[in-house]
């Protein structure tokens, strides 16, 4: 087992000043547990304190490290060297910006203009239905949580939105689909008609090419794509 690797980082990088953008080359030794953001630090500090990166929790929760590797967005906070040097069969990996927002810098992007599709169709309760047990918390019961439970697992990183072929073109994007799924499979949400009528709008899921590469590149392995089709045809129990 080798402990590290000689890597070949080719960044794609983005000056706003200049409005420029060009790919940059980076040649680094990375030990084979290293994460992807561990590498990229590693460049600050060692060869290029100018390149600009994101990154939060970094445990794969918050989803601000979103880049696309070698054509397939990840987060980097997740994929470690060794394993990145298997799925992909090289040590040379080319490294842009997700494709759903404006690039601020380098490979940073502008997640509140992101962050505006799903904020669009309201993932929250709109208009809350009747409590059955008034005086106390509203249960769901387990089999009716079953539907949806799978996709509360997302965290916005819009590495599905980045692969979807369609939401480049008008479409809201899978993740803010799903959201909206979400709530209407939920029993407390009495607002399902104005939730109905946005999936079913100009940017809704008849927008959706059906390629699955949502649900191919979901770092939380959630099946996207099932939610989507969930919404095509109007079965939401």
């Amino acid at each position: 087992m080798k402990e590290s690797y000689s890597l070949v980082f080719n960044i794609k990088r983005f000056d706003p000043e200049k409005g420029k953008s060009w790919m940059q080359t980076y040649r680094i030794e990375a030990g084979r547990i290293l994460r992807f953001t561990d590498v990229l630090r590693k460049i600050n500090k060692e060869l290029d304190p100018t390149l600009a990166w994101n990154s939060s929790c970094e445990h794969a929760q918050c989803g601000s490290c979103s880049v696309v590797i070698n054509g397939r967005p990840m987060l980097a906070c997740e994929l470690l060297v060794e394993n990145a040097v298997e799925l992909f069969g090289t040590t040379v990996f080319t490294i842009e910006p997700i494709g759903v927002a404006p690039v601020l810098r380098d490979l940073v992007v502008d997640l509140e203009k992101a962050y505006d599709r799903v904020h669009r169709i309201r993932p929250f309760i709109i208009r809350p239905s009747q409590n059955p047990n008034q005086g106390q918390e509203y249960r769901i019961s387990p089999r009716a949580m079953e539907g949806y439970l799978e996709a509360t697992r997302c965290i916005n990183c819009f590495c599905c939105a980045t692969a979807c072929m369609s939401s480049h073109r008008g479409f809201m994007g899978p993740n803010a689909v799903m959201a909206s799924v979400v709530r209407i499979m939920d029993p407390r949400e009495d607002a399902t008609d104005e939730r109905l009528q946005q999936l079913y709008s100009e940017e809704g899921v008849y927008r959706c090419h059906t390629s699955k590469a949502c649900s191919h590149v979901c770092p939380k392995e959630i099946d996207v794509a099932h939610f989507v089709a969930l919404a095509k045809e109007g079965e939401f129990s």
